[in-house]
């Protein structure tokens, strides 16, 4: 299984594999609010065939003002197994920008116990410019069971972060752009400040993909994070605007054979709220 083991899949082998009884295409792809899109409606126009259509902003923790927190077990449990996704399959994840929303349902699964799911890379932009086939027919799925075994140890929440200011247990890498992590950006999300954590460093997600939409390679992947001043022996938190982005950084550090990563859910969106007393950095 080319790759699967270590979380991404070509093109040519989703192609290869498509029909492959225990193999489920998850279109994962999402937009920020400023892009004024309407994901929902492009997967029904043309999607992978057999794919179904994952909604972080629905699958999620609605209890919270935070966006798309992860849910609790029996929520993320209830919702995927209608979508076909269960116990004993593969989980292909995709989205129409090539890499962005999709590790973050990657990294969703994996919270969840759930070990063999891979993105595809390059994703729709890819698998479109090859030529390979779509489809707008509604998916049928058949219900499955999912067994939801939350893992911690991949999932940060604000007091963990704070308790880091002090203990330093692990490095913290922000995924934002260069001018937003150092606070010469506003922030898309109103009522944030501007800035990162006290002792973050950064990775912007962007630079870990190829113009083509692909991932780099692990060995480049490591060297990226060790000029940001990363130890790769040590555990690493990853973080971002929303918890969506940080997700790149957590499949490109998994990919290149980091065992000790996690994210923090709330990301800045937490941290850097107006109305907390969370310390900020800048420049």
């Amino acid at each position: 299984m080319e790759r699967f083991k270590l979380n991404v899949v070509s093109t040519d082998w989703l192609h290869e594999n498509l029909d492959a009884p225990d193999i489920r295409v998850v279109d994962a792809t999402w937009y920020m609010p400023t892009e004024r899109k309407d994901a929902r409606a492009e997967h029904k126009a043309a999607h992978i065939p057999g794919a179904v259509y994952f909604d972080i902003d629905e699958i999620c923790d609605t209890a919270t003002d935070l966006p798309h927190m992860l849910p609790s077990p029996e929520k993320f449990s209830s919702r995927v197994r209608r979508l076909g996704l269960g116990d004993g399959v593969r989980i292909v994840i995709y989205d129409s920008h090539g890499i962005f929303s999709s590790p973050r349902v990657w990294w969703m699964f994996k919270a969840f116990g759930h070990e063999q799911v891979a993105i595809l890379d390059g994703g729709l932009p890819k698998w479109r410019a090859e030529g390979r086939p779509l489809e707008n027919l509604p998916p049928m799925p058949r219900e499955r069971h999912f067994t939801a075994r939350l893992n911690s140890d991949l999932v940060r929440g604000l007091d963990q972060m704070k308790g880091n200011q002090d203990k330093g247990l692990w490095q913290v890498v922000d995924a934002r752009p260069e001018a937003r992590f150092k606070g010469d950006a506003p922030e898309p999300r109103a009522g944030l400040k501007k800035g990162h954590i006290p002792g973050a460093m950064n990775v912007p997600f962007t630079s870990l993909i190829h113009s083509n939409g692909t991932i780099k390679g692990p060995m480049e992947i490591k060297g990226m994070f060790e000029q940001a001043g990363a130890d790769f022996t040590k555990p690493i938190v990853t973080s971002c605007g929303s918890g969506v982005t940080a997700a790149i950084l957590s499949l490109a550090l998994t990919d290149a054979g980091h065992a000790d990563v996690s994210l923090y859910d709330g990301s800045w969106a937490e941290w850097g709220d107006e109305g907390a007393d969370n310390p900020v950095e800048a420049g």
